[in-house]
């Protein structure tokens, strides 16, 4: 079952799915935020035969949730009432800069980090939900 992951921006939406096995996850694209983003999940999961669809869930490092928070579990809902495929949340805590030192590492120049953070951000997410649910099974 392949399962695709979503790093909620306020500008950008970054999507990475899973290969089939759900071992591996691999970033898939940029959604521009705003009208016609939830059907563009909805439609790259159907496309793609997507069995869970994974959203990070901003977190502070206490634990607490702010406005970025409030903004994911919005998403959430509206996807659930978008599709019948089941929507959970996975916390996302640094996968942002966790993202943007990996793209450092590999020498992206600005321009690339840029347009690439949001999916390997997203990809991050994804990874780090199917290691802990891979130790589950």
């Amino acid at each position: 079952m392949r399962i695709l992951a979503v790093d909620v921006g306020e500008k950008r939406i970054g999507v990475a799915i899973s290969d089939e096995t759900a071992t591996i996850a691999l970033p898939h694209s940029v959604i521009e935020a705003g009208a016609g983003d939830i059907e563009a999940v909805c439609r790259l999961a159907a496309a793609n035969g997507v069995g869970r669809i994974v959203v990070g869930m901003p977190t502070t490092l206490q634990g607490t949730r702010g406005p970025a928070a409030d903004r994911a579990q919005q998403f959430i809902e509206a996807l659930r009432r978008h599709t019948t495929i089941p929507v959970v949340s996975w916390d996302e805590r640094l996968t942002t800069v966790i993202a943007e030192r990996a793209m450092l590492k590999g020498d992206a120049p600005r321009r690339q980090r840029r347009r690439h953070r949001d999916k390997v951000a997203a990809t991050v997410i994804l990874q780090s939900y199917l290691q802990a649910h891979s130790k589950a099974r």
